[in-house]
């Protein structure tokens, strides 16, 4: 699989880049942020994702890998393909679609051409726990679920079995201070447990 091109660039479309290796053009889809960062006959370095199929190999480029990583974690739900990947992509930059998928927000990506309410509500549901909700100064797919969603969902599980929010919100903090990779039922059980000894 080709990981990477580097070469001067020969040619600049609207969706796409022809990037000169060695002699051979090869031609790399992307973002119009992409296009945007480049300028023909000046050198350029895409890491690529390579998608196979019957009657095509198609190279999809990043400026880094943070977008690359999020094009591949879209196309594990059911009915997202690489050109749709690639929409949301142009539409939301990284940091915006980790925030959205992270808070649960169906609008922000509805207002991707091709993402109506279903397909952004099961982007939300099988991606919120895989992706860092972006702080200042941090960016990137998380390695394990991120600690600021599952404190969401635990506190907000604890409200709803009968506990007030300030002492869940403690209960939470305290249990991700000890184990911030710990899952969501981990995270809630521990945090029942400590709530069980201060009552």
């Amino acid at each position: 699989m080709i990981a990477s091109v580097r070469g001067p660039v020969v040619d600049v479309a609207l969706d796409h880049l022809v990037i000169d290796c060695g002699g051979v053009g090869y031609r790399v889809l992307v973002t119009p942020a992409t296009v945007g960062a480049v300028r023909r006959g000046e050198e350029a370095t895409l890491l690529t994702s390579m998608i196979v199929r019957e009657d095509s190999m198609t190279l999809y480029g990043f400026t880094d890998s943070d977008a690359r990583a999020l094009f591949t974690l879209l196309q594990t739900v059911t009915g997202v393909g690489p050109r749709l990947a690639m929409a949301v992509l142009a539409v939301l930059e990284p940091t915006s679609l980790r925030r959205a998928l992270a808070e649960s927000d169906v609008k922000a990506l509805t207002t991707v051409p091709g993402v109506g309410k279903r397909v952004a509500e099961r982007l939300v549901v099988e991606l919120r726990d895989k992706v860092d909700a972006p702080t200042a100064g941090q960016a990137g797919v998380a390695a394990s679920p991120v600690a600021g969603s599952i404190r969401d969902q635990v506190a907000e599980a604890l409200v709803g079995l009968g506990f007030t929010a300030a002492p869940a919100d403690k209960a939470v903090t305290a249990v991700l201070a000890d184990e911030p990779d710990a899952d969501a039922s981990t995270v809630l059980r521990k945090s029942l447990a400590l709530m069980g000894k201060s009552r």
